[in-house]
């Protein structure tokens, strides 16, 4: 089944992209959220390190099938599967059981989709995502 988030999905976007400016500005500070950034940017390769800090997202290959992931700076509905000419084809929702900061979500994400895939998509919830 295929949800549109529309709106919430967009405020979502605007939440996620205000707390990246943060944590650019507070990169020295000590707090759940920017140890939480601090961990996973320690996780990824020098190419998704660059893309994150130009883009605010990076992108991922899946363990199992070779997809390209993109996982966007968010705590939630922030995977987009892509096409091979990069553009989304399809949006993902999964989360880990607890409360975490939005490193550590996305940490758990690129794991899960790099190790287990299948397990992964599995639990998550699918939705479309507007074409341009």
């Amino acid at each position: 089944m295929v949800f549109w988030l529309g709106r919430q999905a967009f405020e979502c976007e605007w939440r996620a992209h205000a707390a990246y400016g943060l944590f650019k500005s507070a990169r020295n500070s000590n707090t759940p959220e920017v140890r939480g950034l601090r961990l996973l940017r320690s996780w990824l390769s020098p190419a998704q390190l660059e893309q994150f800090d130009s883009l605010g997202y990076f992108d991922v290959v899946g363990g199992t099938s070779g997809k390209k992931y993109r996982i966007k700076f968010g705590l939630c509905a922030n995977i987009l599967e892509l096409a091979k000419d990069d553009t989304p084809k399809v949006g993902w929702c999964f989360v880990p059981d607890s409360c975490l900061v939005a490193g550590d979500v996305m940490l758990a994400q690129k794991i899960a989709l790099e190790t287990c895939e299948c397990a992964a998509l599995a639990k998550a919830n699918r939705f479309g995502v507007p074409t341009r």
